[in-house]
């Protein structure tokens, strides 16, 4: 009894095997057009200052004035900070009296010469009233240095000191950002790199979180050489800085870089690309017989890969054709398929 169970089991099998063999093949079709196509890329970037500075006195003093206030912006030519002036002003009416008190010297002693004064003095007189002039434009420069103002139109970043304090030339006072001119920076991939370079075919726009406004860029500035962890280049875009926006330094940004292709052809996915035992490639084309089901032949095509990662046929295929997209190389020159439509619920 168990040998005939086996042996029915097996004959119901084969029918079901035969059956399925006569049944059209479910396949996902596409329908192909020549185009250009081309392709976008979004990547995330970073909003920097077009300048980012920090202003220090180049002479030691106190800071006596500080009106400058974190967050706000203030005007070329504005007061930053100022150093008690009254060390400078010291500094300079001493330097001043001691270069009129050498000129008087190098005076009296040219109409005294051929005398009883001799050359060697009077070059001595002379050498000190230089050192004299010297030193007063040095009080001079000193009295200047000891007013900082803002270099540029710029927003106040941070101070770095408080009024009142004692600070050594060359200690940083504020930072301030030169936001004349947005700057975004992104790290890209070299193959977009080197399209972005061209500029010819590439549209790049920059979206920000707060708005559903789009703005172009343009590229500022690029590093030369790529990073040491993914094989990407940083690249600085320009923005003229949005009305109605408050953007920072330091603000997250969405960059969309869109790459036009201008050489037409059909666009097939890689998948729906078949090689036989020779290697040569091909395309299974649908025909259809009714409105579900056809039949498959095989079409030799020339190809080339696209920057997208799609396949550009060159040959073999005209607008119109619909054409197997995966699973192709299962099947043969007049096999019967039906189109497939998803899975039954």
């Amino acid at each position: 009894m168990k040998l005939l169970a086996a042996f029915g089991l097996g004959l119901a099998i084969f029918a079901a095997s035969a059956s399925a063999d006569g049944a059209a093949k479910p396949v996902k079709l596409m329908q192909v057009s020549e185009t250009a196509p081309g392709f976008s890329r979004q990547f995330f970037g970073r909003v920097a200052a077009r300048k980012t500075v920090d202003l220090a006195f180049q002479v030691a003093g106190q800071i006596v004035e500080m009106p400058v206030t974190e967050g706000f912006v203030i005007a070329k030519g504005d007061l930053i900070a100022r150093l008690d002036q009254e060390p400078f002003e010291l500094q300079l009416n001493r330097a001043r009296l001691q270069k009129d008190q050498a000129d008087r010297t190098v005076a009296r002693l040219a109409r005294l010469k051929g005398t009883t004064v001799s050359q060697v003095a009077l070059d001595d007189a002379e050498t000190n009233a230089e050192l004299a002039a010297i030193a007063l434009r040095d009080a001079e420069y000193a009295l200047e240095q000891s007013t900082l103002t803002a270099p540029f139109d710029a927003l106040v970043s941070r101070r770095e000191v408080e009024i009142y304090s004692t600070v050594a030339a060359g200690t940083p006072i504020v930072r301030i950002h030169d936001m004349s001119e947005l700057r975004i920076e992104v790290d890209v991939p070299e193959i977009l790199f080197q399209r972005a370079s061209a500029q010819d075919d590439v549209t790049i726009t920059a979206k920000f979180p707060a708005s559903d406004e789009v703005f172009p860029l343009q590229i500022r500035e690029f590093d030369a050489e790529t990073s040491s962890v993914g094989q990407t280049f940083r690249i600085q875009f320009g923005l003229t800085p949005p009305e109605g926006l408050q953007i920072l330094p330091g603000s997250s940004v969405t960059v969309n870089v869109q790459v036009q292709d201008h050489k037409t052809g059909i666009i097939v996915p890689p998948t729906a690309i078949v090689a036989d035992a020779d290697g040569k490639l091909g395309v299974m084309v649908f025909s259809p017989v009714g409105a579900e089901e056809g039949t498959v032949k095989r079409v030799p095509v020339e190809i080339e890969p696209t920057q997208s990662g799609d396949v550009r046929v060159l040959s073999g295929l005209k607008d119109g054709d619909e054409i197997v997209v995966a699973g192709g190389a299962v099947l043969v020159d007049g096999q019967k398929v039906r189109r497939f439509s998803g899975f039954a619920n």
